[in-house]
């Protein structure tokens, strides 16, 4: 029997190739996010959320899906409420432009008067990476040949928006940072642009913690992307630059900011993360996070995936508004916050905590039902007396 022209094996060969394992999870994630539905990117601040709520599967599995979750929040009947606004938009844009005009002069400046890396920038000397490419993996490409060149060259350059890539959970997320220095020393130095101010040299505490956990992301994917240029691996900085308006002007000023147990900590939390293959495989069949889905089918959808909530999550996913009334109507104590969750051992449930110090249920002998108990005639106690 003739073998099949060469044309036609090929065709047969291309359609007999079974999907690798990349590619078949990318479909299946694609079908969870609905087929019309375009991805959401998983940004910085994302993964600093993610990292600080590691237990959370239904935030894992969405965000790896790239299910825009605000939206889905919309649909099921409990939308949002944080967000940038409009006007504090424009504001950053406009000082992140006043910030690395002339070529980053400015930028390259601060840089070097508050971290140093070598001898100071000449204005119109320093080198500006091209990192245009096509996609988000093409500008992941090009950013890290482009560290690898300045590196080698051994002079001031400023990557402004690079594209780093970092491994979650099995998923590549893609992030792009404000800008990403290299000094003559060939140090790396992550830059955070913000424009809340700077008020004779310090900047609100919580803000500035935020900024912190996202440069720690991008200082994570910036180390693996070191790990892979030949040679020894250049250093990322552990302090990332922060830059703000100076007081109540326009005008950028910067501070350093120590970010080495932002760093621990995230390696740490996202190095626990279930893989995402892992939680969709435990999904019932048909099950799809499709916006455009009725509220029910999308109710039932997000509660068969486990969520882990706590009060802090009404600052960090936009379904928290849903996942708090979940909460609630369970009765799970760790919508009375993280720190009473883990005092409570293995009493999960209000009515529970409740049983236990009405002396209703419960181990005497053990340390929480004893202290519960206590305190439950404490306030019988008290009442009493104010009755009496």
């Amino acid at each position: 029997m003739p073998s099949p022209a060469p044309a036609a094996r090929g065709a047969h060969d291309r359609q007999a190739a079974p999907p690798t394992p990349g590619t078949a999870l990318r479909r299946r994630l694609a079908e969870l996010r609905g087929p019309d539905v375009p991805a959401q990117p998983l940004d910085a601040r994302a993964l600093a959320a993610l990292a600080a709520n590691p237990g959370c599967r239904r935030r894992a599995l969405l965000d790896g899906a790239g299910v825009p979750k605000a939206e889905l929040a919309r649909s099921l009947g409990a939308p949002s409420a944080f967000g940038q606004s409009q006007f504090a938009f424009m504001r950053g844009h406009a000082f992140e432009a006043r910030v690395k005009a002339d070529g980053g002069a400015e930028l390259l400046r601060l840089t070097h008067a508050h971290v140093g890396g070598g001898p100071e920038p000449v204005p119109g000397e320093a080198r500006t990476a091209d990192l245009t490419a096509a996609g988000p993996r093409g500008r992941a490409a090009r950013t890290e040949l482009a560290l690898g060149e300045a590196t080698a060259a051994g002079a001031w350059t400023l990557l402004d928006h690079p594209m780093l890539a970092l491994d979650v959970a099995g998923t590549p997320a893609f992030l792009e940072p404000d800008a990403v220095v290299v000094a003559p020393d060939g140090t790396w130095t992550v830059v955070e642009i913000k424009s809340f101010p700077m008020i004779d040299g310090s900047a609100d505490a919580a803000k500035v913690g935020a900024a912190a956990r996202q440069a720690a992301v991008y200082a994570l994917a910036l180390e693996d992307l070191a790990a892979r240029l030949d040679g020894p691996a250049p250093r990322v900085r552990d302090q990332v630059l922060l830059v703000c308006p100076k007081d109540f002007s326009n005008l950028p000023t910067a501070s350093p900011v120590d970010i080495r147990k932002q760093l621990s900590v995230t390696r740490r939390q996202l190095s626990r993360l279930t893989r995402v293959e892992d939680i969709a495989a435990g999904l019932p069949p048909g099950t799809t996070f499709d916006v455009t889905r009725p509220a029910a089918e999308l109710t039932a959808a997000v509660d068969a995936v486990p969520a882990t909530y706590a009060p802090e999550c009404l600052a960090a996913c936009e379904l928290a508004f849903h996942c708090r009334a979940r909460s609630r109507a369970a009765g799970e104590v760790t919508a009375l916050g993280r720190s009473l969750r883990g005092e409570l051992g293995a009493l999960t449930t209000v009515e529970q905590a409740l049983a236990a110090a009405r002396g209703e249920a419960g181990d005497p002998d053990e340390p929480v039902v004893a202290a519960l108990r206590r305190a439950g005639a404490l306030r019988a106690e008290a009442l009493a007396g104010r009755s009496g």
